[in-house]
Parts: C-alpha cells; structure tokens; sequence
C-alpha cells in the first residue's frame, strides 16, 4: 500500500506527465520532452513497485529534500557525478548568497527600539526566519518576525523565502495582524508540501513601546521587565498545519530598558554532552542577570552562555535569536 509521501509525489509525477504530454504537440523539440515522458514514466513505475526514492546506485534513500525539488532525481549526493556534483554545489552556494541577503541589515535604525540579531544556518542554507520589516502604512512602528520551517536544507530554505515574500508583502497592507497571519497561514498551507510546516512569531511594535504579538505554535518568547520576567503564549497552529486558522494576539506596553527575546528551537533544544536542553528556563535565568545590558551586549551574552553550556558538543538544529530593546 502506498504511504502518504507516495501518493503526494505520484500525484506531482501524473500532473507534470499530463503537462509534457500537452507540451510534445507545441515544442519545436518533441523528443526532448518525450524523453522527459519517459523519465516520468520510469518515477511512476518506481512507485508502484515500491523502489522510488532509492538510489539507482546504492539502493540508499535520496535525500528528501533534493526529491521534493526534483521529483525524478534518481541518485544520492554520493553517487552524483561530477558534473552534477559541480551543478549542485553552485546552486546551494547560490541559495546561501540569497538568504543571506533577505536578512535585516544590522544597522536598521527603528523607531523608539534597539535590535540585534544572529542568524547561524547549522548547514550552508536555513530554514530559519528572521526579519524586521519598517512599516509604511503604521508610521513609526515595525514588524518583526522570527519562524522556523520544519527540516533543514534547500527545502527549508525555499519555503524560509516565500515567507518572507509573503510577510513583506502583508505588512504593508494596513490590515490587523491576526488577519495577516491567517493570510500568511493559507498562502504557506496551499503552496507549500503536506510535510511541511513553520513554528512562528510575528509581532508590531510601535515607537511608544505598544507591541502586539502573535505565536504560531513557535518558542515563546521572552519578555523582560524591570520587575518581572514573562513568556508569550502560543495562540494558533503552526503554518501549514490547516488552511482554516484564526490567529489571537497579546497586547504588551513596553517601557525604557524593557526587552523583548525571540529564538528558535536552535537555543532552547541545543543539548550538552550528556543530552541536557538547554532550555526556556536557563535562557530566562541569564536575562536575570543582564538586566541593565544593550540589545547586542545581551545577544552576546546569550551566545557566550550557550556555547560555554553545549562544550564540545554539536549543534543539531539552525539557529537564531533577536533581542529587541526598548530606549
């Protein structure tokens, strides 16, 4: 009986034969796509017989993510050829070069508020989102955005850019933003494969310290004042779960010094030599003790903690956090 995944990829693998099949009458090139055809033919047949995904060469699973971008991919990275070897490692350096590119520059300058962040892909691409965005319609205010797409590597990195798009596009339409995350959800739920979803938050912070904040199903974020220390609830499912989600929102008034902490799973999961978390509560206990520090001052403090609690342990998961700062 065919899984989940396989009838996904066949119903992806019949829709581009159907395609080829109308283009072969309109190319000026018939055998190039009827080859395609056949090639098509070759994945399908592998599906019923139980085989597809295996490598041609070793019979090992091919890498999920190279699958999901192209269907008919039939070795392993270890069985590329150099050519194709060449080919791929140009596109992933291609990729990085973008995403790195799509991140906030340092120096942003926001109304009212201090920020920094860091941004550390376990590999050479994340599936990692981090993004403060000037608002045009809501002046002297700004989104900021920290997401986390399930899995790593190209795939993740793919969907990691269509939420920016997405996000970039929906902050400056003046609409409330439980409303943009409920668009945000189904633009991701209706493109994006049914193995794929995104933990994230997304907040709108004013000049006057007014934050509202929603959290699909991500870390909770930290927030951090004089005389207390509280955590955002999650209020709606992570993107991708189900097209039909409301999201909710918190409302905070921030003063000077007050700091708002968001980070991925990369932080709170990241494990010592013995398997030991790191943890929401260890995170909150450092921001005990650096409550007169910067923005940045905090961000290095927090990634001095984490490195001095990991050892020589190795990181498994990509990692991000941003500090914002009332002033």
């Amino acid at each position: 009986m065919a899984t989940q995944i396989e009838v996904m990829f066949a119903e992806r693998l019949s829709d581009r034969k159907r395609r080829l099949e109308e283009a072969v009458y309109r190319s000026n090139s018939p055998e190039d796509v009827r080859q395609l055809l056949q090639e098509v033919d070759r994945a399908l047949d592998k599906i019923g017989k139980g085989t597809y995904g295996l490598c041609e060469t070793c019979k090992e699973p091919i890498e999920t993510d190279r699958l999901n971008m192209d269907p008919l991919v039939r070795y392993c990275i270890d069985h590329l050829s150099s050519s194709e070897q060449r080919a791929l490692e140009h596109d992933i350096s291609t990729a990085r070069d973008i995403q790195v590119g799509l991140l906030p520059r340092k120096s942003i300058t926001l109304p009212g508020w201090q920020s920094a962040y860091h941004y550390e892909p376990l590999g050479p691409v994340s599936g990692d989102y981090c993004d403060i965005i000037l608002n045009e319609t809501r002046p002297n205010s700004f989104f900021f955005i920290v997401g986390d797409v399930t899995g790593k590597g190209i795939a993740a990195s793919i969907l990691m850019s269509q939420l920016h798009a997405t996000f970039r596009t929906l902050a400056q339409t003046g609409i409330p933003l439980g409303e943009i995350m409920q668009r945000a959800n189904r633009i991701f739920c209706e493109a994006s494969l049914v193995t794929h979803f995104a933990t994230l938050v997304c907040g709108l912070a004013d000049k006057n310290g007014n934050v509202e904040i929603s959290n699909a199903g991500h870390c909770l974020p930290v927030v951090v004042k004089s005389d207390a220390i509280d955590t955002i609830p999650s209020s709606g499912l992570p993107l991708g779960i189900s097209c039909d989600v409301k999201y909710k929102s918190s409302m905070l008034e921030l003063v000077h010094g007050d700091r708002i902490v968001v980070y991925t799973d990369g932080l709170s999961e990241a494990a010592d030599e013995s398997g030991e978390l790191y943890s929401e509560e260890r995170l909150k206990s450092l921001l005990k003790t650096t409550e007169s520090s910067a923005a940045s001052d905090l961000l290095a403090a927090s990634l001095k903690d984490l490195g001095r609690f990991i050892g020589n342990s190795k990181r498994s998961d990509d990692l991000t956090i941003l500090v914002l700062q009332k002033v």
